[in-house]
């Protein structure tokens, strides 16, 4: 048989699906994947949601062989979307190294409620700003839905940088949107450059959200890449108000390159599990924590 070759399943007793232990919690995804893109998919979906995977599990889970389960967790190390282990492949570290598809699966309960507690911030019909991110996407699908926004005597005016935030809200009528235009970052789908730069010298925006890989009290609101945090600190720069979105694992991280500075931020809103220490050092440096189910505090 081919490497790539999916061997046939036992069939159940009723003869039309496969046979499975009752105690097989993976039951209802262990279907042969169609074709090697849908594997590779299937692969870092499961990677990404358990953290760490062997061999053998994804071999049983796909119904292929571990050879070709090999195989694929070396494509997928070589494109720095897993860390290959013996015996298996851990989830990637450095989220920002995934692409957006795979970056939102993480947090997306914590991002969610994020972004329903940033959309009470604020007031409908004036101008909201969004850089890049998954949490800030997250957002963007709130405000698409929001019927406080929807039903406001005028359009909310929304500027952004990134072009599936664009995407997403270009339909909307209820939302006037504004796209800052220039080079696009293909991890990221967001512009960046002079051409956005000499485009946000001419406007003003209200509140801004602010997506990061990292903030702390010490160093700030920041991502791992430099122009990346260029735009983001130009849209910063024109906004009255910055509210940094960032679930419990970038509370107290860090990254490459500064978008701005914690004295500069406004507010942080995240999600219970933020460690209390990194929050308490950013309410100490005068920065108001809100969290996504229980307000502020």
């Amino acid at each position: 048989m081919p490497s790539d070759a999916v061997p046939s399943t036992p069939r159940g007793s009723d003869g039309r699906g496969p046979a499975h232990s009752a105690a097989d919690p993976d039951a209802a995804s262990t279907a042969p994947a169609r074709g090697r893109r849908q594997r590779l998919d299937r692969i870092l979906d499961l990677v990404i949601e358990r953290g760490h995977v062997r061999v053998d599990e994804l071999a049983g889970n796909l119904g292929t062989s571990p050879a070709t389960v090999r195989r694929d967790l070396d494509s997928l190390a070589a494109q720095q979307l897993v860390i290959r282990s013996h015996g298996g492949a851990s989830a990637h570290p450095d989220a920002s190294a995934l692409p957006m598809r795979y970056r939102s699966t993480r947090h997306a309960d914590a991002k969610d409620a994020i972004a329903r507690a940033a959309v009470d911030m604020l007031v409908p019909g004036t101008v909201v700003g969004l850089n890049g991110g998954t949490t800030t996407t997250a957002l963007a699908h709130e405000l698409a839905s929001r019927d406080s926004i929807r039903e406001a005597a005028r359009p909310t005016t929304l500027v952004t940088n990134a072009l599936n935030i664009a995407q997403e809200l270009a339909v909307r009528r209820h939302l006037q949107l504004v796209v800052t235009g220039g080079i696009v970052r293909g991890g990221s789908f967001e512009l960046v450059g002079g051409w956005a730069e000499h485009m946000l010298e001419q406007i003003r925006i209200d509140l801004l959200f602010l997506g990061v890989d990292g903030i702390s009290a010490r160093d700030g609101a920041r991502t791992h890449d430099e122009a990346e945090a260029l735009i983001s600190a130009r849209l910063a720069e024109r906004a009255e108000k910055v509210v940094v979105l960032a679930d419990s694992s970038k509370i107290g991280a860090g990254a490459f390159a500064r978008i701005r500075s914690t004295t500069d931020l406004d507010a942080v809103v995240t999600d219970p599990d933020a460690d209390p220490d990194a929050l308490a050092a950013l309410r100490e440096a005068g920065v108001e924590i809100v969290i996504a189910d229980g307000g502020s505090r």
